[in-house]
């Protein structure tokens, strides 16, 4: 339920009330997310999309016939300047779930932001001290590959492509010039100072935990993430969408564990929405938290509990087309999918190793109710990516399959302009190698995109929803 993740109404309301009255030491800061009843009073207009959305974004829902709709509205100014005038900080804010989270050291504000008239429920989603030093980068030299290159143009990636085919793709001229793409990661730190990525098209970046400072410090696994996708050193690695754009989106805050990165990440899939990107890949996922309170079960696993996922089903109904990782707890106790990976139009990636078996680690399905998940699968064993100093390492993890697959499908996207984001999802699963038979653990199976790409180049073709 939105009031809280405890076990009903009434748990909530005790809860609430016994906070009201626990005062916190002065160093500590709480974060509630509020759930606000409506957008009375909002300035924009549906009419006027292009006052809160780029050309790219319109364009988009245009030829895919999605109507530009209220949740697409900005909140609205005046309940956001109440929330302000009450002593809170502005946090994060989701326009599709008419959310805001906001800041106070007074726990007590809760009890006072609750009774509001536009609040309809207030929900406590990370406690800790905002003042965590996070130190600068002292070096920004640059970073050269010293990898001996190889015969093949795909180096030490070359598997990982070609499993799904993805070379014959780039052979048939589609590398993913003209898409745009999000990657949405804990951090990309020196990307910009590696090589590799000289020639990749970053059209911007984004820090949805500490707005204002910079993506490149910090946490790599973005950075790993990215070289699967953008990296460009032939005979090296060439990562599977090498001429793709690319928006770099940082929502993990790897500090702590809380919900509020549930926020993060759904006000980074709102900004990739507004400034036009088509596809999002996304190698984080949440199923545990600092506090045991918040956390979800597995029977949450429906694609519309968690508020992550609810952000990545709406993000699907804009048009744009989702990779999540599938999770890494497939030898765990959790053993499932992590969220947003149970949102049902989200391609959700597993992990297999070289011999196209899972991956011991990959999370498996089914969805609580009952859906397959994940997906498809990809080389998640052994994975090629580049290290801190830009040298390349191998990697294990879902979350290094995913951009694989990710950047195979957008140039298979760059190959069939006509099809819509849910036809792309379709198209994905049907190029499976056991489409006809999926299960738990690899869904319906390894890709052969460029066998997809064969079977349904012609403009007429229209893949079964």
């Amino acid at each position: 339920m939105n009031k809280t993740d405890f076990s009903g109404y009434a748990g909530y309301l005790l809860w609430l009330l016994a906070l009201c009255t626990l005062p916190l030491p002065a160093t500590e800061t709480y974060k509630f997310r509020l759930y606000l009843k409506d957008k009375t009073g909002n300035s924009y207009s549906v009419a006027e999309p292009e006052k809160y959305l780029s050309a790219a974004a319109i364009e988009r829902r245009r030829v895919q016939g999605i109507a530009v709709t209220e949740s697409d509205l900005p909140l609205t100014a005046a309940y956001l300047d109440t929330l302000t005038a009450c002593g809170t900080q502005i946090i994060t804010r989701s326009k599709w779930l008419n959310t805001v989270v906001v800041g106070t050291p007074d726990s007590t504000l809760a009890c006072k932001l609750n009774r509001l008239a536009f609040v309809d429920s207030v929900q406590w989603v990370w406690k800790g001290c905002d003042t965590l030093s996070l130190p600068e980068r002292p070096d920004t030299s640059r970073l050269c590959n010293t990898d001996r290159p190889l015969d093949d143009v795909y180096g030490y990636a070359s598997s990982q492509i070609k499993l799904h085919t993805g070379e014959k793709l780039h052979q048939a001229g589609y590398r993913g010039k003209g898409m745009r793409v999000a990657v949405i990661d804990a951090g990309f730190a020196d990307a910009d100072r590696m090589d590799a990525f000289d020639s990749a098209r970053i059209e911007g970046t984004y820090n949805f935990v500490s707005p204002g400072r910079t993506v490149y410090a910090w946490d790599d696994h973005g950075t790993k993430v990215l070289s699967c996708l953008a990296a460009d050193l032939p005979g090296v690695m060439v990562g599977t969408a090498p001429e793709a754009s690319y928006w770099l989106l940082k929502s993990e805050d790897s500090r702590t564990e809380f919900p509020v990165e549930e926020d993060y990440w759904v006000a980074a899939a709102e900004y990739a929405d507004s400034v036009g990107v088509s596809v999002i890949t996304s190698s984080l996922g949440y199923f545990t938290f600092d506090n045991p309170r918040l956390e979800y079960g597995k029977n949450a696993l429906d694609g519309h509990t968690s508020l992550i996922s609810r952000g990545a089903s709406i993000a699907a109904g804009k048009g744009l087309l989702l990779f999540c990782s599938a999770g890494n707890e497939g030898s765990e106790e959790w053993e499932k999918i992590t969220f947003p990976g149970d949102a049902s139009s989200v391609v959700t990636v597993g992990a297999v190793n070289q011999n196209r078996k899972r991956s011991s680690f990959s999370s498996k399905g089914f969805t609580a109710d009952w859906r397959i998940k994940p997906d498809v699968v990809a080389l998640g064993s052994g994975c090629c990516v580049l290290g801190t100093d830009g040298n390349i390492q191998y990697a294990n993890g879902t979350s290094f399959a995913t951009p694989v697959l990710a950047g195979l499908a957008v140039c298979l996207w760059q190959a069939l302009p006509g099809l819509s984001n849910r036809e792309m999802v379709s198209l994905v699963q049907e190029a499976g190698h056991q489409y006809t038979h999926p299960d738990v653990e690899l869904g319906y199976g390894i890709p052969d995109l460029y066998q997809a790409y064969l079977l349904h180049r012609e403009p007429a073709y229209r893949p079964t929803l």
